[in-house]
């Protein structure tokens, strides 16, 4: 299959956000660590405060996503939206380099992943606009794929600059400073393209009141939301499952670290999830070809349970390992076929509005799993029990999307 320039375009975007995504996930909870030890914190409260700092920025975006989605769908709102949100993610990006006291740190890092998180609701909005129904699965797909391997780029620079600093005379600060701009440099420079051909052909005309008849659709887009019935158990079913997917993500290197694993096996461990998931979600596309999305997505919602069972007793590298390598080979599909599956069954030119509500459920879901997680590690003292949580988000998910994929468009 060829891709149009639109569509390469914006499968580049993934390319360059994706690099932030696998700095939060890795080397970022490591660099906090790190702080959080200077700062005189433990293990249990270094875990507990990177789980809530992740909860509440995923919160704000919780609200964020609805009303400028809404705006977004308002004709040649989108691009100027999008941008603004990546200049507050880039930009926290680099203030994050500046950082050297955990608190700081912490806040600031809210800042740039609502930046990120809210740029992601615009992104995933414009798929409609890049390409057509019949080729949705493998244009979502290949975004996540080439995301996934092409982030580990800048990822390498990082990690041989943060790994080796003290043998280029780097302190750790400075290495993670430079990092931080290869980064920010990295998602900018990838998002230029789809800026150049980004044409919104889905759009809701200009009102009088842009922001008065924004306000107005959220509450015509919920009423219009629970009243048919398909989209509305899809979306409970997706707030549920993708909560294990988003918490197994934010948490997979603070979880390894506060286990007492080293630090630099996690690193390479995650990297390798990221290798693999790179033809796994390219295959996952071509499945999605010859099944019916909603299988593949079932068996992925079995699969991820069976990883957070896997993880309730991990005790060392080897085990954290195997848990990355499994993580990378639904990773992809599970989230890719989740995004074009939704595209299917929304109003075009809707899109905003509904991905606005998409991330509700996907940023209120990491809001619950973190902030469950970090409670639940809090009150046992043992990390092992704290994650134990998620297992539960993806029954219930399996339960509701069985029962979404039944009801009739």
């Amino acid at each position: 299959m060829k891709f149009t320039k639109a569509e390469k375009s914006w499968i580049l975007y993934d390319v360059g956000n994706s690099a932030f995504t696998l700095l939060i996930a890795t080397i970022m909870p490591i660099y906090f660590n790190y702080l959080a030890e200077s700062g005189g914190l433990t293990s249990v409260e270094y875990l507990a405060y990177w789980g809530y700092a992740a909860s509440i920025s995923t919160l704000c975006v919780a609200f964020i996503g609805p009303v400028f989605g809404t705006l977004a769908d308002t004709k040649g709102f989108k691009k100027p939206i999008f941008l603004t949100a990546l200049a507050v993610g880039s930009i926290g990006c680099l203030a994050l380099g500046f950082a050297k006291q955990w608190l700081i740190f912490l806040i600031i890092f809210v800042i740039a992943k609502v930046g990120y998180s809210s740029a992601n609701v615009f992104y995933d909005a414009m798929l409609p606009d890049i390409t057509t129904p019949d080729r949705v699965d493998s244009v979502s797909s290949n975004g996540y794929a080439w995301g996934y391997i092409g982030s580990c780029v800048p990822f390498v620079l990082c990690l041989v600059l943060v790994l080796g600093a003290g043998s280029i005379g780097l302190t750790m600060e400075t290495a993670m400073m430079i990092s931080f701009i290869i980064i920010a440099a990295w998602w900018v420079g990838m998002t230029m393209p789809l800026m150049k051909v980004y044409e919104q052909k889905n759009y809701i005309e200009r009102p009088e009141r842009v922001f008065a008849a924004s306000w107005g659709r959220i509450g015509n887009t919920l009423k219009s939301a629970r009243k048919n019935k398909k989209i509305f158990i899809f979306l409970l079913a997706f707030f549920f499952y993708i909560d294990g997917v988003y918490t197994v993500i934010d948490m997979a290197t603070a979880y390894g670290s506060a286990l007492g694993l080293d630090s630099t096996g996690l690193l390479l461990a995650l990297l390798v999830t990221q290798i693999v998931a790179f033809p796994f979600a390219i295959l996952f596309g071509r499945l999605a070809k010859k099944y019916k999305a909603e299988s593949i997505i079932t068996c992925c919602i079995i699969a991820y349970f069976c990883i957070a069972v896997y993880a309730m007793f991990l005790e060392n590298q080897t085990q954290f390992w195997i848990l990355a390598v499994c993580v990378g080979m639904f990773q992809g599909g599970i989230q890719a076929l989740s995004r074009s599956y939704f595209t299917k069954i929304i109003p075009a030119e809707k899109s905003g509005e509904y991905f606005g509500l998409l991330d509700i459920c996907g940023k209120g879901a990491s809001f619950l799993g973190t902030a469950a997680v970090s409670m639940m590690t809090q009150i046992t003292g043992s990390a092992n029990k704290g994650i134990s949580i998620i297992a539960l988000f993806f029954v219930i998910g399996f339960v509701l999307f069985r029962i979404a994929i039944k009801i009739e468009d």
